[in-house]
């Protein structure tokens, strides 16, 4: 199928050709028969990615500090990788679908094949889009009209926020699609409207559309002396900020001519630098308003279809797309006059050419092919689909978020190993990546995978509540298996994966083993009998609570998720089996706790793994005291030794955490023979520990576990 994405980095926007996405449970695949470009928010898009990257750093401060932050302790050359991989992502354009519903997800009751829906899905012939984030469209109302939809449910939700009685003076700064919507959702409850905006067409379309007043700013006219008039002295009752501009002067303008405890709503993007004095002695009320309304970025919501119940939340997100269909419905709002242009879906990277050179573009509508779309699930990346007779390993990949497309199979790219097809779930990662890296296919159906008769082998890196399963089904197919950290979320995943074990080769991405300063430190204590003292300090870094991986079902929270690599690390240069355990968390969360080791051989180690330190501090630090010696690794660029007659530093001009020598081992057991890198019973002892040590302190602060009794 054909898609509209673009990439960030270069701007460029493709129609490009990536697999249907796979079905979830609370999800439909629509058909689409119409989209609309974002006049407003597609062209910010659009501009910032054909910026130069002197004009992305000024449009992102905050972002420029954190790269700045990252060169001081990663290093120039991690640190640009990272920036290049950040901006090469492809993303999605769109988020006002039609369409009509080919697929319904499992867990879906209110819909059914067939059904005219409206959505939040991009532009492409199949959208997949959760079933909140999805209505039926009555059939008083046309494709055109009902693709304007989401953007009247931004504009509705401002409103909700101004809270605007009947009768009541209202300011609407910036006539573009949202504002020219918002004046006539505001007439149809009674306001009077005043519009400001640059451009005279949209000024003149405001006033056909409902506003009293317009303030055409291109003639010099004062928008403070006309909301004077207008307001007959006494100032607006709301303003609502619709425009998208980096100028403060709309807040000002805003507060100046607000009546006293007036409200403002910033619905679209202004600069915030606001004074005081504009606020204070009118004690004016300023709000932003989010999206479409509450549930929007709630995964809850939005991914898992947790609705909020009406009596305490009126009006959701969905609510308000009903709403405005509603309005539609009855003829109270009349979306055609905003329909500036109409194309051919074929044509939608022109559409976007047009948006960009043509600014007082309002809504452009793409007209989809009444075709019926095969909803093909894998697709060839090259011309070439043979398998080499010479290779050994030939490899599919699950997942292709940040780490498995920058980091794991770049490194998997340099083995011998023949890669065949990139697996994600909407399909536009593995088309994106699979192409850079060479595979011959990209697809959304993780099934294939395990059927296929050429695929001997399989790279896990979805997310955690994934991993044991998928780790089960590639060893029952007979397939050698690497999954990314962690093994299991729970001891019941942990032992399905034991009762499945074969003499396939199964891997776990404790890349930090095969670090080059660890496997130095290793050697040089290698020679040392004597017990060892272990000091492992992350500056691990916060992590929102409602992120995935603090999602105990679905990311396992940070300890399985991420410390478990620094319980195997202090294991590997142990060399020996823990025998007890305890650990302490600070505050009601497991971001920043303090674990303390014993081994059998009379060895301790210390993980100490915060999330509560500064950014500028280096993220990871060892230090091992043994017989009269001591070795320090910081941030796998500096390795320090003491007490060692013949070898005193060593730096690294790039920092090296161990992933390409860790891939690199694994591929060569199976393709020379030879013992697995890491042995299962080492795999499988940090990851038991890691799951008891996140179980127990979920229950308390402290938690303690006897390993063995030697």
């Amino acid at each position: 199928m054909k898609q509209v994405l673009q990439n960030l980095g270069s701007g460029e926007t493709v129609l490009a050709d990536v697999p249907c996405p796979a079905l979830q449970g609370h999800s439909l695949l629509i058909a689409t028969q119409r989209s609309l470009i974002s006049a407003g928010t597609e062209r910010m898009l659009v501009d910032f990615g054909r910026s130069n990257w002197l004009q992305k750093a000024k449009q992102q401060p905050d972002k420029v500090r954190m790269v700045l932050e990252k060169i001081k302790t990663d290093g120039v050359v991690t640190t640009l990788e990272a920036v290049r991989s950040k901006l090469d992502q492809p993303i999605s354009l769109g988020y006002c679908n039609v369409g009509r519903i080919v697929e319904v997800g499992q867990a879906v009751s209110e819909f059914a094949l067939g059904d005219r829906v409206l959505s939040n899905g991009a532009h492409a012939e199949i959208a997949r889009v959760n079933q909140a984030l999805a209505v039926k469209i009555p059939d008083g109302v046309d494709d055109d009209s009902a693709s304007f939809t989401v953007i009247g449910a931004i504009a509705l939700q401002g409103i909700r926020l101004a809270q605007p009685t009947l009768g009541e003076n209202v300011v609407v700064i910036g006539l573009g699609l949202i504002g020219l919507m918002t004046v006539q959702l505001l007439r149809a409850q009674g306001c009077r409207v005043l519009g400001v905006d640059f451009d005279s067409k949209r000024c003149q379309l405001a006033k056909q559309l409902g506003a009293e007043t317009v303030v055409d700013l291109s003639k010099q006219q004062d928008p403070l002396a006309e909301a004077e008039r207008f307001s007959s002295g006494h100032g607006v009752d709301a303003v609502l900020i619709t425009a998208s501009t980096a100028s403060h002067e709309p807040m000002h303008q805003a507060a100046i001519m607000s009546r006293k405890r007036g409200r403002i709503i910033l619905v679209g993007v202004t600069g915030l630098n606001l004074s005081r004095a504009d606020f204070y002695q009118k004690e004016l009320t300023f709000q932003v308003s989010c999206s479409y309304g509450p549930g929007r970025y709630d995964p809850a919501y939005e991914e898992q279809g947790v609705d909020y119940p009406l009596p305490y939340v009126r009006w959701t997100e969905r609510r308000n797309f009903e709403a405005i269909l509603q309005l539609m419905a009855n003829g109270q709002l009349d979306v055609r006059p905003l329909i500036t242009h109409r194309m051919d879906f074929a044509k939608a990277v022109e559409a976007y050419d047009l948006l960009a050179q043509q600014r007082d573009a309002l809504g452009i509508l793409l007209e989809y092919p009444q075709t019926t779309v095969p909803l093909t699930r894998t697709v060839a990346l090259t011309s070439q689909s043979t398998i080499s007779a010479n290779k050994h390993l030939v490899c599919a990949v699950l997942g292709a978020g940040n780490y498995a497309s920058r980091v794991l199979i770049p490194a998997l790219k340099k083995t011998s190993a023949q890669l065949h097809t990139w697996v994600s779930s909407a399909g536009i990662s593995a088309v994106h990546h699979g192409k850079k890296l060479g595979f011959q296919f990209a697809s959304t159906d993780e099934n294939s995978i395990y059927q296929s008769a050429d695929i001997n082998c399989v790279f896990i890196a979805t997310r955690h509540n994934m991993h044991a399963q998928q780790v089960c089904q590639s060893l029952r197919a007979g397939q050698h298996v690497f999954v990314e950290k962690p093994l299991a979320l729970n001891l019941d995943e942990l032992s399905a994966i034991q009762s499945h074990t074969n003499d396939r080769c199964l891997m776990i991405g404790f890349n930090r083993r095969f670090a080059p300063m660890i496997m130095q430190m290793k050697q040089l204590l290698i020679p040392q009998s004597a017990p060892k003292s272990l000091i492992m300090t992350v500056n691990a870094g916060a992590i929102a609570m409602d992120h995935w991986t603090q999602d105990v079902h679905v990311g396992g929270g940070r300890i399985i998720g991420e410390a478990c690599h620094f319980i195997d690390l202090v294991r590997f240069l142990v060399g020996q089996s823990f025998q007890s355990v305890q650990a302490r968390r600070l505050n009601n969360t497991q971001d920043t706790v303090t674990l303390d080791f014993t081994f059998i051989d009379g060895s301790i180690a210390t993980v100490h793994y915060f999330a509560n330190g500064a950014k500028s501090f280096a993220k990871e630090r060892l230090e091992v005291f043994c017989n009269g010696k001591i070795l320090q690794m910081d941030n796998y660029r500096k390795l320090t030794a003491h007490g060692y007659g013949g070898f005193k530093s060593t730096r690294a001009w790039r920092q090296d955490k161990g992933q390409q020598a860790c891939v690199r081992a694994f591929v060569n057991t199976i393709t020379t023979g030879g013992a697995t890198p890491i042995p299962f019973n080492e795999i499988e002892e940090v990851s038991r520990l890691s799951i008891l040590i996140a179980d127990g302190l979920r229950k308390k602060s402290v938690f303690a576990y006897q390993c063995s009794e030697e």
